[in-house]
């Protein structure tokens, strides 16, 4: 017979850190359950009081759930660059501003349903840019799509032959 794992009963047999450690796990506190064993591994415990040693559990959690998260946001906007707002390299001259990217990392356009359009000449940066702007919109929680205009306007066409464009249009939308 199968045991459903969250169901199957805690046993005894085990110590209580193992006990712990498991039940982490089967209740997907997988954060938690890191900073557990690395504190078994060390003399964390003994140097905590017990609040603080559940506070920094519950922080080790929410950064990794945070992580997680941001990770997932990235790997869904299928972004062409690694690239990140820290790295772009001003020297070169493109008439791109420090200042001016700076703004737009505020994300202030997006919070006003604002529209961003990156123009230039071919070889320039822009998609750089872009890809630049979407992690740092991943990092804030936001969900990104990021597509160059030929791969956006191919989709739309398939999309209208297939006769999803409605739908297409509203997971673009999303």
């Amino acid at each position: 017979m199968e045991v459903n794992n969250k169901t199957a009963p805690v046993t005894g047999q085990q110590d209580q850190n193992t006990i712990s450690l498991d039940l982490m796990n089967r209740m997907k506190l997988h954060g938690m359950a890191e900073a557990f064993r690395e504190s078994l591994a060390g003399t964390t415990p003994q140097s905590m009081t017990a609040d603080t040693f559940l506070s920094m559990l519950l922080a080790r959690e929410w950064d990794y759930r945070a992580q997680a998260a941001i990770a997932r946001l990235t790997k869904n906007a299928a972004f062409r660059y690694k690239a990140y707002i820290e790295q772009i390299d001003y020297a070169t001259n493109r008439g791109l501003e420090r200042n001016q990217m700076e703004r737009l990392a505020t994300l202030d356009f997006v919070h006003k349903a604002q529209n961003l359009f990156i123009t230039g000449s071919s070889g320039t940066g822009k998609s750089y840019l872009a890809c630049a702007l979407g992690h740092e919109a991943c990092k804030r929680g936001f969900r990104t799509f990021y597509a160059n205009a030929p791969k956006l306007l191919g989709a739309l066409k398939v999309a209208k032959v297939k006769g999803t464009l409605e739908t297409e249009l509203k997971k673009i939308e999303r």
